[in-house]
């Protein structure tokens, strides 16, 4: 599983792990029984605190995204990867916003990147 983090960026961590760790489920990257590196191991492999990791894990603990199996670690659970359409469709939103930002400090306008996402919308519907 990679991790894709923005340190410098405004939206905290552990909500960029949740993104992301839900985001591996869905593309079946992440299955059912599959662990989770560690606490400690993802915040040494990000250079980052342990603590938006463990804030992270608990969340998606909460969620029923994963579970935790005492000294033994923790692992994607089986409702985590049946998500809602909704669910799976939070996370294309979340990518798009991303890419509309990037689109814009390149210094596109809507009228452009609405004619890039149409583009591309269109390859892969004639796929």
């Amino acid at each position: 599983m990679h991790l894709r983090l923005d340190t410098a960026g405004g939206v905290p961590i552990y909500l960029q792990l949740i993104e992301q760790i839900k985001y591996h489920i869905a593309t079946g990257t992440l299955k059912a029984d599959d662990e989770l590196p560690s606490v400690r191991a993802v915040a040494s492999a990000q250079l980052i605190n342990p603590n938006p990791v463990a804030r992270a894990y608990l969340e998606l603990e909460r969620e029923g995204v994963i579970y935790k199996r005492r000294c033994m670690g923790t692992y994607v659970a089986e409702k985590g990867v049946s998500m809602s359409t909704e669910e799976r469709l939070n996370i294309v939103r979340n990518l798009m916003e991303k890419a509309l930002v990037e689109g814009t400090q390149l210094g596109l306008d809507a009228a452009s990147l609405r004619r890039v996402f149409e583009d591309t919308l269109e390859k892969f519907s004639s796929q």
